[in-house]
C-alpha cells in the first residue's frame, strides 16, 4: 500500500533559511547551490510500482520500491497484434488487417497498449540507437490532472505525493526520446499546474522553459460554483533545447490580409500604413514636411518625427509615404503585405473560439462511440494548433496518456508520424476504432474538412509483453522468464540497469564463437566521458556452461580495460565463478542474478 500523505509539499532553493541585508554575488551562487527550487515530497527518493490488472487493463493498488528496482526500470518486449493498411478504393478507402509484423515493417505509426512507463523503458532501448533527426519532435501529455475526482477511464485521484513521483519518472524518460530540437507540451489545471512548473524545471532546466498557455476549455460561466468559476487549463511548453528550437507561425487569416489595400496603384501590391509620428521629441526627427498638395507640417507639440530628415527623403522617393487620396493628409508609412511574415506569431492565451473546448471533444467522441463518453478529451482544433506549432510534416508525435486518441487521429490527418500508448481497455474500445475511421476516410469529425483529410496511412497495434523476471506469489521466488529467450534478457537487464547497449565489437571472434551464447555488452558513459561497461552473460535451463572460469573473467577484464574509455566493469551472470574474492579487481563487479535482483525487491 502506498503510504498517507501527511503534511504539505516543501520547495527548497539555496540560502532558504537567510534573508539578504547586503548583496554578496559569491554567498548566493557556489558550485553547491541548488540550480533551480526542488520540491520535496513523502518517498521522494522512490518510485511507484503496481501489478496490471488485466481485466480491465488497470493498474492495482501501487506500492514503493527503490528507483533502482527492475519491475519499474526493465525494458520489455513490444508484442505484435495486428497491422491497418489503407487499400485504396475506386470510391475511398478500403482497410486491410495484416497478422504479421513483417507486412508493416514500412509502417512508423504505433499504438501501444500497456502501461507507459514501462513502455517508455522500451522505447528508450530503440530510439537510444536512433540519430536525433529519427527522434521524437514533438511530445504531448493530457495526464490525470490529480483533481480528487474519479473518472471512469482511469484513476485521478492519486495523493500528491504519488502524482508527482508518477509525473517526475515519466518525465524523466520522456526527456530522453525528444531530438534536440524538439518540445514537449503538458496540459494541466489549477491543481498541480505550479508543482508540475516547478517539477518540469528540475527535469528539463528552467532555461528550457518556453510558456504557460492559458486554453479557455469553456464556453459559458459555471454559476453554481463556490468561489470562482473555473473557465481554462494550462499548456506548460518546454524545449529540450531552447536555443536550438522555434515554433512555427500561425497562418495569417484572410481578416488580416483585408487591411491591406492599394490606393495608389503601388506596382509592388497591398499596403497598410502606420503612423510616421513618435510620442516624444527626438531632435533628429523635428523638421517640417510639404505634402504634395503644399501643405506645410510639423510635428505637434511634445511630438517628432520617427525617421531623421534624410531618411525621409528616401522614403518619399521610394514612393513609401502615403499623404492620403489628395495629397494634404500628414505622412504615414506604407507597409507592404509581401514583406509582412508568412504567419503570425502565437499568443500565450488560447479562446475557444480559435481550438475549441471542452464540449466540442465530447460531442467529436461521442460521435465515435455513441455509449460511452470520456470526461476530459481534448478537442481536434486544440491539439492540431500544437502540433502545427511544434512539427513539420513528417515529423514523429508522440503521446503516452492516449485517452480517446486525439493525438494520434490530428497527427495523421496533419501527415505527422505517430507513437502511442494507453493502458486502458479503451486502446481496444475507442483508440483502434477511430484511427480505423481516419484511414479509411470515414471519420467527418474535428478538423478533416478544414484539412481536406480524404483517408489513407496505416498504423501497428503492440501489446507491452511480459517481464523478464517471474515472481512466485505464494513464495517470492523468482526466476527468469526463459521463454522471452536469452539475447533478449541479457539485453534487458543491461537496459533496465540504464545502460546503453550498442554494437560494441571489442570481442576477438574467437572468444566467443558460438552467438548464441555471446555476452550483451551496454556502456554507461559518464560525464567525464569515461564508461563503465556492462556485460551480462546467463546460463538458460538448457545451457552446460554452468561456470565462467577464471581464464574468461580475465579475458573479457582485459579485453575491455584496453578501450580508451574504460572506468570499469560490471558482469551480471547467474553462472558460477571461479575466481577467488581477493584477486577481483578494484574496477570489477561481479552480480549473481537472479538472485542480487530479487533480494533487492520491495513492497
Amino acid at each position: 500500500m502506498a503510504k498517507k500523505y501527511k503534511g504539505s509539499l516543501t520547495l527548497d532553493w539555496f540560502n532558504k533559511q537567510k534573508a539578504i541585508v547586503n548583496l554578496d554575488e559569491s554567498s548566493i551562487k557556489s558550485e553547491s547551490d541548488i540550480p533551480a527550487p526542488l520540491i520535496n515530497w513523502i518517498n521522494k527518493d522512490e518510485a511507484l510500482f503496481y501489478d496490471l490488472n488485466k481485466d480491465d487493463g488497470k493498474g492495482n493498488t501501487p506500492y514503493w520500491v527503490n528507483r533502482d528496482d527492475i519491475r519499474v526500470k526493465e525494458a520489455r518486449p513490444l508484442v505484435f497484434q495486428k497491422g491497418f493498411k489503407a487499400v485504396e478504393q475506386e470510391k475511398g478507402f478500403s482497410i486491410k488487417e495484416v497478422e504479421k509484423e513483417e507486412d508493416v515493417l514500412d509502417t512508423d505509426n504505433m499504438l501501444i497498449k500497456g502501461d507507459n512507463l514501462l513502455v517508455l523503458n522500451t522505447l528508450k532501448k530503440h530510439f537510444d540507437k536512433l540519430p536525433d533527426n529519427e527522434k521524437i519532435k514533438c511530445i504531448f501529455i493530457d495526464p490525470p490532472y490529480n483533481t480528487g475526482s474519479a473518472f471512469e477511464q482511469y484513476d485521478d485521484n492519486l495523493m500528491h505525493s504519488e502524482w508527482l513521483t508518477l509525473m517526475r519518472d515519466r518525465l524523466n524518460v520522456l526527456k530522453q526520446l525528444l531530438s534536440e530540437d524538439g518540445s514537449i507540451w503538458i496540459t494541466i489545471d489549477d491543481d498541480e499546474s505550479h508543482y508540475l512548473k516547478v517539477l518540469c524545471d528540475d527535469v528539463f532546466g528552467r532555461d528550457n522553459f518556453v510558456s504557460n498557455i492559458i486554453w479557455q476549455k469553456k464556453f459559458s460561466p459555471q454559476n453554481d460554483a463556490k468561489w470562482f468559476s473555473d473557465m481554462h487549463d494550462h499548456i506548460l511548453v518546454y524545449a529540450k533545447d531552447k536555443e536550438n528550437w522555434r515554433p512555427n507561425l500561425l497562418p495569417r487569416t484572410d481578416e488580416m490580409d483585408s487591411r491591406y489595400k492599394n490606393l495608389d496603384d503601388d506596382p509592388r501590391g497591398k499596403w497598410t500604413s502606420g503612423d510616421l509620428l513618435r510620442k516624444d521629441v527626438q531632435k533628429s526627427g523635428v523638421y517640417t514636411i510639404t505634402t504634395p498638395s503644399g501643405r506645410v507640417c510639423n510635428p505637434p507639440a511634445g511630438t517628432s518625427w520617427r525617421v531623421p530628415e534624410y531618411k525621409y527623403k528616401e522614403l518619399l522617393d521610394d514612393n513609401r509615404l502615403w499623404f492620403g487620396k489628395n495629397g494634404d493628409g500628414v505622412p504615414r508609412l506604407k507597409r507592404f503585405l509581401k514583406d509582412v511574415k508568412s504567419g503570425i506569431t502565437p499568443l500565450t492565451i488560447w479562446l475557444y473560439g480559435e481550438v475549441g473546448h471542452n464540449q466540442d471533444a465530447k460531442k467529436e467522441v461521442k460521435e465515435l462511440n455513441e455509449d460511452d463518453v470520456f470526461d476530459t478529451p481534448k478537442p481536434e482544433k486544440l491539439m492540431q494548433r500544437i502540433i502545427h506549432l511544434a512539427t513539420n510534416e513528417g515529423d514523429l508525435v508522440f503521446d503516452c496518456f492516449g485517452g480517446s486518441g486525439t493525438t494520434f487521429a490530428v497527427a495523421h490527418k496533419m501527415n505527422r508520424k505517430w507513437i502511442g500508448v494507453e493502458i486502458g481497455n479503451h486502446a481496444d474500445t475507442h483508440i483502434i476504432s477511430r484511427m480505423k475511421g481516419v484511414i479509411n476516410g470515414t471519420d467527418k469529425i474535428g478538423i478533416t474538412e478544414s484539412v481536406n483529410w480524404q483517408g489513407g496511412g496505416s498504423f501497428k497495434y503492440y501489446h507491452l509483453g511480459e517481464s523478464i523476471i517471474n515472481v512466485d506469489k505464494e513464495t517470492g521466488k523468482g526466476e527468469f522468464n526463459w521463454q522471452l529467450g536469452k539475447q533478449f534478457i541479457q539485453e534487458s537487464l543491461l537496459l533496465s540497469y540504464d545502460f546503453v547497449v550498442q554494437d560494441i565489437n571489442v570481442f576477438p571472434a574467437q572468444i566467443f564463437p558460438d552467438k548464441q551464447n555471446q555476452p550483451t555488452v551496454g556502456k554507461l558513459i559518464g560525464s567525464s566521458g569515461k564508461s563503465v561497461y556492462g556485460i551480462a552473460t546467463l546460463m538458460s535451463p538448457n545451457d552446460k556452461e554452468a561456470v565462467i572460469s577464471n581464464e574468461d573473467v580475465k579475458t573479457i577484464y582485459n579485453t575491455l580495460k584496453n578501450q580508451e574509455d574504460f572506468q570499469s566493469l560490471v558482469i551480471y551472470t547467474n553462472k558460477g565463478i571461479d575466481l577467488a574474492q581477493d584477486t577481483i579487481p578494484e574496477d570489477l563487479d561481479i552480480i549473481k542474478v537472479p538472485n542480487a535482483i530479487f533480494s533487492e525487491l520491495e513492497r
